[in-house]
């Protein structure tokens, strides 16, 4: 089964979201900061990340870093999530060393379609 992070500090948003993934046969496990999100991507090596940008603590640019930075979780494709969808996110997020991006409210089947490219080449890897 793909075990996916969703790194998410709105409630609402990380409720609606990981319900929805796991309707989808995955199985979500959830941080709700940064610094949270890269401990658990290192104790569990999830096969995706989901990131959302603005966190408290460590945000998402930073925690993406950290996992890039980190020989056991540099592998792990990671996509950026941000309300903000002006010109340059996109960019920053690709520098950070995210994979993809996509923006909030998440339109789910871009999001999955999204998510089955980045496993796809994974597993192609």
């Amino acid at each position: 089964m793909t075990t996916l992070l969703l790194v998410e500090d709105n409630e609402m948003n990380r409720d609606m979201l990981s319900r929805r993934l796991e309707k989808r046969g995955f199985t979500v496990r959830l941080a709700v900061d940064g610094a949270e999100g890269v401990a658990l991507a290192q104790q569990t090596l999830p096969d995706l990340i989901l990131m959302d940008m603005s966190l408290p603590i460590l945000d998402g640019w930073e925690a993406t870093k950290a996992l890039r930075a980190d020989p056991v979780t540099q592998h792990i494709p990671v996509i950026a999530l941000t309300a903000h969808a002006m010109d340059g996110e996109r960019s920053r997020a690709l520098e950070a060393g995210c994979d993809d991006f996509d923006t909030k409210p998440v339109d789910l089947p871009r999001l999955l379609e999204k998510i089955e490219h980045l496993l796809a080449g994974k597993g192609a890897a």
